[in-house]
């Protein structure tokens, strides 16, 4: 069940209040800040296991199509989702340097951690951005060099291939907005750690 943003950034409040309300937060408030983070660690987890399910599921969709006897408009598609998960996949191990674990088993430490990997999450809506404009040049491109094909099989079925523009024209917009939206609240959510960050190190000084 996930948690409501509201309510979240109520915690955060909540925290920062105790932060500067005590010179040395107790046993008891910083088991709270660490269970908090354990269950963000779990849905980190939980997130890398549903992307690695996803990849391995469309690379073998991908392997299964080059193996057929298939046009070559097929087998450009199939090398493009390839080449499109090998970008995808680097891009995220590349930044989620330093997100696996905390340094130290400290509260500062996971909240650090935390920092970390919303970081990781804005930077890869960013990266993911360019990634998704790429593919769609690449589809075009992919399109256009094989357009003779292509259009014989369109007019051929002129009702698939309305109903194709039809949900390119309502994803698109979709997408973008649950991409914006999900990066805001990442951002809010960064503005948050980061303040509980400096006002956590105000109190050790």
């Amino acid at each position: 069940m996930r948690n409501d943003p509201m309510t979240e950034d109520r915690e955060l409040d909540l925290w920062r209040e105790q932060w500067n309300g005590v010179a040395r937060p107790s046993p008891e408030f910083r088991r709270q800040v660490q269970k908090r983070i354990k269950a963000k660690d779990r849905r980190f987890w939980l997130g890398n296991l549903l992307a690695l399910a996803a990849f391995v599921g469309m690379l073998t969709l991908a392997f299964y199509q080059l193996s057929r006897y298939t046009s070559r408009l097929e087998k450009g598609q199939a090398t493009g989702v390839c080449v499109l998960l090998f970008v995808a996949v680097t891009c995220r191990l590349w930044l989620m340097r330093g997100t696996w674990r905390a340094e130290t088993q400290s509260t500062r430490a996971f909240v650090e951690l935390w920092q970390r990997r919303v970081l990781s999450r804005i930077r890869g809506l960013q990266i993911g951005t360019y990634i998704a404009i790429g593919w769609l040049v690449f589809c075009a491109g992919l399109a256009a060099a094989n357009w003779s094909t292509l259009r014989i099989q369109l007019m051929g079925h002129p009702t698939a291939l309305f109903a194709m523009m039809l949900v390119i024209v309502l994803m698109l917009p979709m997408i973008w907005l649950g991409v914006t939206w999900f990066r805001r609240r990442k951002v809010a959510e960064l503005n948050e750690v980061t303040k509980l960050l400096e006002e956590m190190k105000t109190v050790n000084d």
